[in-house]
């Protein structure tokens, strides 16, 4: 990381760790090299990375050593490195939302914007959200239920995979009947019928 602007003044320093820190708490105590640039906090954070209060989480990504480790730091890792502009969607979604036994092997996001980490355990699908189509789990964001439930229908999972997960989101009470079938008239004819058929087998 570069060094800190010469002659900037404590205070300033100060405002910018507090900022990052800020920006830190919404991912579970994860934040990016980015984000310690653009907050001026360089020589703050190497400090941190000297005697422990931060830690490397990987390429370009940091965390706050004060944070416990968590079942879900994944998720919250890689909303942080979009900035919050990503949502967990699709398999990975259903899983979380305790839908059908799809078993991913990646983690899928949906992201609007922003440069993807390179590595092979994400799938990063190009396309904007809008704001009824996710909610929050704390340090990232999901798909609802009944957005999940249409991606599926619009992917590539077989249609018993996609009986399993809509008959698990009625039956737990995610999302109901209507609801799916409401929604679904937004697909191409191709996934409506899927979860037309779907819906008939409950």
């Amino acid at each position: 990381m570069a060094g800190e602007a010469a002659g900037r003044a404590p205070e300033s320093v100060a405002h910018g760790w507090r900022v990052l820190r800020r920006l830190a708490a919404r991912h579970a105590g994860f934040f990016t090299t980015r984000q310690v640039l653009r907050t001026g906090c360089e020589t703050r954070v190497r400090a941190g990375l000297g005697d422990g209060t931060v830690v490397r989480a990987g390429v370009g990504l940091l965390r706050l050593a004060e944070w416990p480790d968590g079942p879900l730091d994944e998720y919250a890792m890689w909303a942080a490195w979009f900035d919050g502009a990503a949502a967990v969607s699709h398999q990975s979604a259903a899983e979380l939302h305790g839908l059908g036994s799809l078993r991913p092997r990646f983690l899928h996001l949906s992201v609007g914007a922003g440069r993807p980490p390179v590595t092979p355990r994400l799938v990063v699908l190009r396309r904007s959200l809008i704001g009824a189509d996710v909610e929050s789990a704390g340090p990232f964001l999901v798909t609802t239920p009944v957005r999940t439930v249409l991606d599926l229908a619009e992917a590539d999972i077989g249609q018993t995979a996609l009986d399993e997960v809509i008959g698990d989101a009625v039956a737990i009470g995610r999302c109901g009947r209507d609801e799916i079938h409401s929604a679904a008239v937004r697909l191409p004819p191709r996934a409506a019928g899927r979860i037309h058929r779907a819906l008939t087998r409950l």
